[in-house]
């Protein structure tokens, strides 16, 4: 018999299908004797990360509708297994699945903060805000031991440089010492990602992300601190998490966050059917509904990459959702989740390496 998709625990993904580059496709068949003869945890796919040697490590964006130039990814894939996570497409540049590869099958890039040294020591680099975690989360699990993020943030410490960071893991109160100076300094802001107070459904769409009360803990824990905090309502899927927005916007302002953002629900290239496998296995009666209004704000697709649209969607449950969220941008005060005026001006470009070390 087909091996049929099967719900793992602690992973978003159920199923490896191939990505849009490969020109063979696998089809597995199963009799059944072989999960059998295993028990769940053997069954369980197992976290394996590759060391990367990164040529360069700031990226460049100019898409009009993303409100930063630069970015920086310590990670490809991450380990929080989102299925909703609009970056799992970006697997299969590397020959591996958008599925379960892209939360199991992990690149660090090790070399990150030499790298970043040598491209923000380069003659013709013009200080702007980074932003750490605009593909994979800067602070997933694999952080604890590789702690390349905090690696950056040293770098970018040392120079005086600016940075956002986006996250959905509570590990980024470890780097208080790094973020409270740089933040006295006007230098950082956070984004925290909450889409959901509901820890069942959490579990099940964001595995190994924190859970959501701990990440209004965190952004608590910021605020109180002195480095600007605010939450992120994202991704907003249609009849399921929706009815969390104001909740989730409500406790944010009570912990101290400053602003807020939203995004919708995206699927690009293999997600739909990762996103649709996932509602057949975790919310069958609802999987025609959701993706009906998913249709609807997306001009009767699956998915629309109209840059105008693609964040916001567009039809009635689109304006619905941005007129809810302005009224609790009022009602909490809340400024939008744009980079701050962060200062450039104290930009120092690091030393080149010298076998002085620093005595000049």
């Amino acid at each position: 018999m087909a091996d049929l998709p099967h719900a793992f625990k602690g992973r978003g993904a159920a199923s490896n299908p191939e990505g849009r580059f490969e020109t063979i496709r696998h089809h597995t068949e199963d009799d059944g004797w072989q999960h059998a003869m295993l028990d769940e945890e053997q069954l369980r796919p197992s976290t394996e990360v590759t060391e990367e040697r990164a040529r360069s490590v700031i990226t460049h964006n100019d898409s009009p509708d993303i409100h930063f130039t630069q970015a920086m990814n310590p990670y490809r894939g991450c380990e929080h297994g989102c299925i909703y996570c609009f970056a799992r497409p970006s697997h299969s540049y590397l020959n591996l699945s958008p599925g379960l590869d892209f939360e199991t099958k992990l690149r660090a890039k090790s070399n990150l903060a030499e790298v970043l040294r040598a491209d923000l020591a380069k003659p013709g680099y013009r200080a702007n805000p980074i932003n750490i975690g605009s593909n994979t989360d800067p602070y997933q699990p694999i952080e604890k031991r590789w702690r390349l993020t905090r690696a950056a943030l040293e770098v970018l410490a040392e120079c005086h440089h600016p940075c956002t960071i986006v996250t959905k893991n509570a590990m980024v109160e470890r780097d208080l010492d790094i973020l409270v100076p740089m933040a006295r300094q006007h230098l950082v802001q956070v984004l925290i990602s909450v889409n959901s107070l509901d820890n069942h459904l959490a579990a099940k769409l964001e595995p190994r992300a924190s859970a959501p009360h701990r990440r209004i803990k965190a952004i608590k824990t910021l605020a109180e601190a002195g480095v600007p905090v605010g939450v992120l309502v994202a991704p907003i899927i249609p009849a399921l998490n929706d009815r969390d927005m104001e909740a989730v916007m409500e406790q944010a302002a009570e912990a101290g966050a400053s602003c807020a953002g939203y995004t919708v629900l995206r699927l690009p290239y293999e997600l739909k059917a990762l996103f649709r496998e996932w509602l057949e296995l975790h919310a069958p009666q609802r999987a025609a509904h959701v993706m009906s209004l998913v249709q609807q704000m997306n001009s009767g697709r699956d998915y629309d990459s109209n840059f105008a649209t693609r964040m916001r969607g567009q039809g009635v449950f689109a304006e619905l959702l941005r007129r809810r969220f302005e009224i609790a941008c009022r009602r909490h005060n809340f400024g939008r989740a744009r980079t701050l005026q962060l200062d450039t001006s104290r930009f120092i470009p690091p030393r080149k390496p010298s076998p002085q070390g620093e005595l000049f």
